[in-house]
């Protein structure tokens, strides 16, 4: 079987990809293939992995050919993908939900810690040769601890920032829509609110 691969993708795939497809065609450049790249490249292929970076629609399926048996994608979302066009042409689509979850939230604290902590500000401040000496108002940040954490959308992502936050004894408030809420298993310390409500009250300790 004939196989493009649109990146390089970390090893661990890579290597799976590579022990089942030693032939697999692969894109190797930083920066994704323009689109008539793209269009040539598929020429023919029978699986195609790709990006979240390249537009996957009828023309480029039928620019491959009727051969290709599978699309799959190293991303969460498919909106990159026209899957109507997939499944008219019986194209079946892979993805790799829930894979960023915890990767997301994480990141979403440590922004969190350092706005709240004014990380960067006092890294600047360090490698400016402004920092003398110790001052006790000298880049006072907030404290995690009771505060307030407001999360618009309460899916996978939203729901481990709360987890994380619940180990700071922080008070989360959320807005989700009602499928979220009921497939949700909520703790009694988060507390749902609207929108609106969530804007006014995480602001305040």
């Amino acid at each position: 079987m004939k196989i493009f691969i649109t990146r390089i993708i970390p090893d661990r795939g890579l290597a799976l990809v590579k022990e089942h497809f030693p032939t697999c065609d692969i894109w190797s450049a930083d920066l994704p293939p323009a689109r008539e790249e793209l269009l040539q490249r598929v020429r023919g292929v029978d699986g195609l992995l790709c990006l979240l970076t390249e537009k996957i629609d009828g023309e480029l399926m039928d620019a491959a050919g009727p051969q290709l048996k599978v699309i799959s994608s190293m991303s969460v979302g498919v909106d990159h993908i026209d899957v109507a066009a997939a499944t008219a042409r019986g194209i079946p689509i892979g993805n790799t939900p829930g894979v960023l979850t915890d990767a997301t939230a994480d990141m979403a604290f440590a922004l969190l810690f350092a706005s709240a902590r004014r990380v960067v500000e006092g890294e600047k401040y360090v490698r400016s040769g402004s920092w003398k000496t110790w001052n006790p108002k000298l880049l006072l940040g907030a404290d995690f601890v009771g505060a307030t954490l407001g999360i618009i959308g309460f899916g996978r992502i939203g729901r481990a920032v709360a987890k994380r936050a619940q180990g700071f004894d922080m008070r989360v408030i959320f807005t989700t829509r009602p499928l979220n809420l009921r497939m949700a298993q909520i703790p009694l310390t988060l507390i749902h609110y609207c929108a609106c409500r969530i804007l006014s009250r995480s602001m305040c300790r």
